[in-house]
């Protein structure tokens, strides 16, 4: 369900109304924000593929493996004992909406990185989440970024349900759909593996910026 508390009376935040300290995803400085092809919403919307798990954070657990020097697996409360920023970005859905502003906390990728030791063979992450083993993929180029996190606060509250808590994976820069819901493991590879969507005819990389003859819209669907 959408939470009314959360709608977008008047214009959308702009990076010059944030704190100082939070981390600015690059794509809020645009002149024009929305990506050709989509339109601002301003509310908060659901959309999932299938049901919504509803896992208690005394059951949740994060796994970061693959090709890493130090497999780590965190618990709700060593997750959040871990060093935390917040990232201002805009989040762009591929049904065709765009809810501008957003402020997310939680973990930056970087620091789950340094702390499993990724090894320099890896190109590309995996997000799994707890909803019947649904995946995502993306290159390390696109994960490892600064406004990439894994959060479980919006715009100051907790994480709900409904949006992919108690903990979700947060890329701004592409389509929603790479921010895995319901986070349960980061895999990285040496080799890409579409995810659910991917194979099921989603574009393998996903950014909504991409205009071209192929693309005139983003990179939606494959071509």
């Amino acid at each position: 369900m959408e939470e009314p508390e959360k709608y977008q009376s008047g214009e959308p935040p702009t990076p010059e109304s944030v704190a100082a300290g939070v981390i600015i995803s690059p794509d809020t400085r645009r002149a024009n924000r929305i990506p050709p092809g989509q339109s601002r919403t301003r509310k908060w919307p659901v959309l999932q593929y299938g049901g919504i798990p509803q896992i208690p954070t005394d059951r949740w657990q994060l796994e970061v493996n693959g090709l890493v020097e130090r497999p780590l697996r965190f618990t709700w409360e060593e997750f959040q004992q871990l060093p935390r920023v917040q990232v201002f970005g805009d989040f762009h859905c591929v049904t065709r909406w765009s809810r501008l502003g957003n402020l997310w906390e939680g973990v930056a990728v970087k620091t789950l990185m340094d702390l499993a030791g990724v090894q320099s063979a890896a190109k590309f992450v995996i997000a799994t989440g707890y909803d019947d083993g649904w995946t995502t993929n993306m290159p390390l180029a696109d994960f490892a970024q600064e406004d990439v996190l894994v959060v479980d606060k919006h715009d100051g509250q907790p994480l709900s349900f409904d949006h992919g808590g108690p903990v979700r994976l947060m890329v701004p820069r592409l389509y929603a759909w790479k921010s895995a819901k319901w986070l349960k493991a980061l895999t990285f590879l040496d080799h890409d593996e579409p995810g659910l969507w991917e194979q099921a005819g989603y574009h393998n990389h996903g950014d909504p910026w991409v205009v071209s003859a192929e693309y005139p819209d983003g990179e939606r669907m494959w071509m």
